[in-house]
């Protein structure tokens, strides 16, 4: 069976479809069979991040309303063996995501896949809490902005309370992933702190992604961002799916850089 990954928040702009398409093609590039979905009906944007938006042809509320097979709407990543993509639909509403179709794709997903990443739309709407219901782990991304914070606190609680788990009697293992996070500005007084953040969510630090101007441009490209290994944002994902897995790593990238003398004198 496949375990049930939701990347979720409070606040829109996060960064979690950045952070989807990161960890799953992490995931499947460590060599485990990986899917990611699209739970953000009528706002796709995870096929644009992977880079496959020409090639949908049906998608997850086609499979939901038995207009197409789960085979006819997954999309094989051409980059990454293991990984596919199951879009969300452009033209229907949230409420077209039923908990029986939802369970019933996630269950058929369960036999073919070792993980299931599911992008969760903002906030606490009807497709962000079908995503939330069926999840065994959920990574719950933030920016280090006491709003930011504070509305992850708020899907933390929908979590611990309204998840399938949580009906069970069972925890959501939960994961903090803190994005856009620029230590000088820390240093600075305008942003939390890690430990700020930590302390006011009380959940186990999966990974801290460094304000980068590579997230945009791999956006911009369709390529996750994890593929780009030079840059500071790719090798911070790379950890956090590396801890995902078990592997104990170091967290980097948390203190401002030093500039050298010809940067001082010259910028940069």
């Amino acid at each position: 069976m496949a375990k049930i990954i939701v990347v979720t928040s409070g606040k829109g702009g996060v960064g979690k479809t950045t952070t989807s398409a990161a960890v799953a093609t992490g995931l499947a590039v460590a060599g485990h069979k990986t899917a990611v979905l699209d739970f953000d009906v009528g706002l796709r944007n995870l096929d644009l991040i992977m880079g496959c938006e020409r090639r949908v042809v049906y998608d997850f509320v086609n499979v939901i309303n038995g207009e197409a097979t789960l085979k006819q709407a997954l999309i094989k990543d051409k980059r990454t063996d293991n990984l596919y993509i199951l879009p969300a639909s452009q033209t229907r509403d949230k409420d077209a995501l039923s908990k029986e179709g939802v369970e019933r794709v996630l269950n058929e997903l369960s036999e073919l896949f070792d993980f299931i990443i599911c992008d969760s739309p903002a906030g606490i709407e009807h497709g962000a809490q079908m995503a939330l219901y069926f999840a065994d782990e959920a990574i719950v991304v933030t920016n280090p902005e006491v709003s930011s914070v504070r509305d992850s606190d708020r899907i933390i609680g929908i979590l611990q309370s309204k998840s399938r788990k949580a009906e069970r009697g069972e925890p959501v293992k939960e994961h903090l992933l803190l994005t856009r996070y620029n230590p000088s500005r820390v240093a600075q007084g305008e942003m939390l702190s890690v430990q700020d953040v930590e302390e006011i969510l009380a959940i186990d630090l999966l990974g801290v992604i460094p304000e980068s101007q590579s997230v945009l441009k791999a956006s911009n490209q369709g390529v996750p961002v994890i593929l780009d290994d030079e840059s500071d944002a790719g090798m911070a994902y790379s950890d956090a799916v590396a801890r995902l897995l078990g592997e104990n790593r170091p967290h980097r990238f948390l203190e401002a850089q030093k500039k050298g003398f010809l940067k001082r004198v010259f910028g940069g």
